[in-house]
């Protein structure tokens, strides 16, 4: 009995891809089918970060195919390729950064830059290239997360060369001036801090930037929404009733200059005692879920409020590359595999595939 080319996509189409949630053959990740005699190959892609997805996925692929009558040698080469995808309208792209990640919050004290750098770090650890923009102008964090310290070099005179802590680029003022010194400055000067961190640093052949927002809707959020290509944002907020009010306005702003919202991260959903190990919700429960409900959004996932997590950040070893094996590191990277599947879903950038028209006197 003859294996067939739509006997291998029925086995396929068996196959759901537990990040997505389709099959192979639906979500278009099987490709490049051959059939040669008993013999069968398949191509699948990923569109987002999948490390740790890919061994599980081949051997199921494998098993698959092999348990169809007929068949002989299987073999299946299971991959990720991230690519960039649509801003919004009239914002040029960002030359070697492929898509742009907005990570804000309605209010300060949500734990947004600790959520931001630990995203950051598991898409990394999934096989993507990352980067940090810290957005923060008053108030810069990231430096000390990502455990960096020293000044930036210029090889040039004009644009700056990224820092890089545990694997990621990283801009942020916070490199440029002393811990203690305040930034009194305007909002206008703010605003062309934030567009010359991000334009004028010579970022490496990026999937993902990450840029960690101060919180509120104010000028820095404006000019990222007019002047910035961004792929999406994701809303960070405690289930603490004060917390969502602020969130829903972030949320909205984004809503009104057309950046899509990725999805909502509930930040401190439970604390669980570390000497009697009694859970409790000190913030309220449920609120995320209820405004990702009501928005019509994604709700990414929940984080405890934990000593641990507070701890190796401001040790510059953040929870994801402090206790890779750990329960918070696996939420950390479920959250950040939900927002890159999230990213592929959408429509690709095909600007850089256009043509540019010249008009020229003969």
């Amino acid at each position: 009995m003859s294996v067939s080319e739509a006997d291998v996509k029925s086995a396929l189409s068996q196959i759901v891809d537990p990040n997505t949630g389709k099959d192979l053959v639906s979500g278009k990740s099987a490709r490049n089918i051959r059939v040669d005699g008993a013999d069968i190959s398949v191509d699948v892609e990923l569109g987002y970060p999948a490390k740790s997805q890919i061994d599980p996925i081949r051997r199921e692929v494998i098993a698959k195919l092999r348990a169809l009558p007929g068949a002989g040698n299987v073999s299946a080469n299971v991959y990720q390729k991230i690519v960039a995808h649509s801003v919004q309208r009239g914002v040029k792209t960002l030359p070697n950064v492929k898509n742009i990640i907005a990570i804000a919050s309605g209010k300060g004290g949500v734990g947004k830059s600790t959520t931001a750098v630990n995203l950051a770090l598991a898409l990394a650890a999934e096989g993507a290239s990352v980067g940090m923009l810290d957005a923060d102008i008053y108030g810069p964090s990231q430096p000390t997360m990502l455990g960096i310290t020293g000044r930036p070099e210029s090889r040039d005179g004009k644009t700056l060369e990224p820092m890089t802590g545990h694997g990621i680029q990283a801009s942020s003022i916070g490199f440029m001036i002393d811990p203690d010194t305040p930034m009194v400055w305007r909002g206008p000067m703010v605003t062309q801090a934030l567009e010359q961190l991000l334009r004028d640093t010579n970022w490496r052949d990026l999937d993902y930037l990450l840029v960690d927002m101060p919180p509120g809707t104010g000028d820095i959020h404006l000019t990222l929404a007019q002047k910035i290509p961004v792929t999406g944002a994701v809303i960070v907020t405690t289930p603490q009733d004060i917390a969502l009010l602020d969130a829903r306005k972030g949320l909205k702003m984004f809503e009104k200059v057309g950046i899509p919202i990725l999805g909502i991260v509930e930040n401190m959903a439970i604390h669980v005692c570390s000497n009697c190990g009694h859970a409790e919700h000190i913030f309220g429960q449920g609120g995320g879920e209820r405004m990702a409900k009501e928005y019509d959004v994604e709700y990414l996932g929940g984080l405890p409020l934990d000593i641990r997590i507070r701890e190796q950040a401001d040790s510059g070893r953040p929870t994801v590359v402090a206790d890779p094996d750990g329960e918070v590191a696996a939420i950390y990277r479920k959250i950040a595999r939900r927002i890159a599947v999230r990213i592929a879903e959408k429509a690709r950038d095909m600007s850089l595939k256009f043509p540019s028209i010249v008009v020229q006197n003969t």
